[in-house]
């Protein structure tokens, strides 16, 4: 499975341009954390890619179903299922990988990221200041919908900080906005 194959999967169960948005946001901050350590960007990207792609569809069997799916249907390797499975607690699979660790730190951040960029007039994700998102992560009442004790836990899970986790994560988002993949939706 290569980014191409997973661009064309999640167009294909995805319709919904937020949520594809969302899809390539993670898989900015997948790439970003795969460069920082020298981990396969490839394998980060596709993993990104997929992690929600079945959500849409199937969102009470989310992401089983797309796991089974990507084992009957695709090569995808096994460490990106158990990292797709071990993002949404509900499935109870740990992640023990550094790739499962990192999917489940920036699922749940990039959505904040993209929230907080759209309420600034020029909804620019490039011109939005680490402040300004540390100041929307204390508010709860912000984008609500986001998990703040997985945020939390993700960057524990990865060694780092909160601060440094969201500032690695605002860098990862802006720098794809100034030079855009093939297939991204912007923002």
């Amino acid at each position: 499975m290569n980014r191409e194959e997973a661009y064309a999967l999640m167009i294909q169960h995805t319709s919904s341009e937020s949520l594809r948005r969302h899809m390539l946001n993670v898989e900015a901050a997948m790439r970003w954390y795969a460069r920082h350590w020298d981990e396969d960007e490839e394998l980060y990207a596709v993993t990104g890619l997929l992690h929600d792609f079945d959500y849409e569809e199937h969102p009470e069997e989310h992401p089983t179903w797309g796991v089974a799916y990507l084992r009957e249907h695709t090569d995808t390797p096994p460490e990106v299922l158990d990292a797709i499975l071990g993002h949404a607690t509900s499935t109870g699979t740990p992640r023990e990988t550094r790739l499962a660790k990192t999917l489940f730190a920036v699922d749940e951040l990039t959505g904040l990221v993209q929230a907080a960029a759209l309420i600034r007039p020029d909804r620019d994700v490039r011109r939005l200041e680490l402040s300004s998102l540390k100041k929307r992560f204390k508010n709860r009442a912000f984008a609500a919908g986001v998990n703040r004790e997985e945020v939390a836990e993700g960057a524990r899970e990865l060694g780092l900080d909160l601060d440094t986790h969201l500032a690695n994560v605002l860098t990862a988002m802006q720098a794809a906005a100034e030079a855009p993949r093939a297939g991204a939706t912007g923002g």
